[in-house]
């Protein structure tokens, strides 16, 4: 009895570890951190943890008061973010919002989640296919708020948005990587 209830939780570990590795996990970052933009947008998706992205930075590109956030690689740097669990429609109706592939384009990141889990996720990240979007800007009052707002409910320090407006509202080069 004992080696049976042993092989059945080995296979049951095995199953559950499978499980894990066909989640789907983004990495959230500027308007997708608003909790009631993302149940309107995705209803199926769930927070699944929060952390730091580490050598990344937050941006604002865009068009002049329009510009919207992407990060970009900076060695020690560092970026909040919420983790979502998605199902595939969630991933389908983000690749439409954000525009994918021509305005954002997709890349896995490695991080820690505040629980310690290392994970794998899928993140957007701006592209530079097309000129315009790739100028340092600031967006528009509106989509701030919303961004404000997933940091207020996300309980992230507002000071990586500022440190992103100051950036971006200086056209400053972000290049150092």
């Amino acid at each position: 009895m004992g080696a049976i209830a042993g092989e059945k939780r080995g296979l049951l570990e095995r199953m559950d570890e499978t499980m894990k590795e066909d989640k789907i996990l983004n990495v959230a970052y500027g308007s997708n951190l608003n909790l009631e933009q993302m149940a309107y947008r995705c209803p199926t998706a769930k927070v699944y943890g929060k952390g730091m992205l580490l050598d990344y930075q937050l941006l604002f590109k865009g068009r002049e008061d329009n510009a919207y956030a992407t990060i970009e690689p900076k060695r020690g740097s560092k970026v909040p973010v919420l983790v979502w669990e998605l199902q595939p429609e969630d991933e389908k109706a983000l690749d439409y919002y954000e525009g994918y592939p021509r305005f954002y384009e997709k890349k896995e990141v490695n991080l820690y989640l505040e629980t310690g889990e290392r994970i794998t996720a899928m993140v957007y990240i701006m592209t530079d296919e097309v000129m315009e979007r790739i100028q340092l800007n600031l967006p528009s009052r509106s989509y701030l708020e919303t961004v404000k707002a997933g940091y207020g409910r996300a309980g992230f320090d507002k000071k990586y948005i500022e440190a992103a407006l100051g950036v971006s509202g200086k056209g400053g080069r972000c290049d150092e990587k």
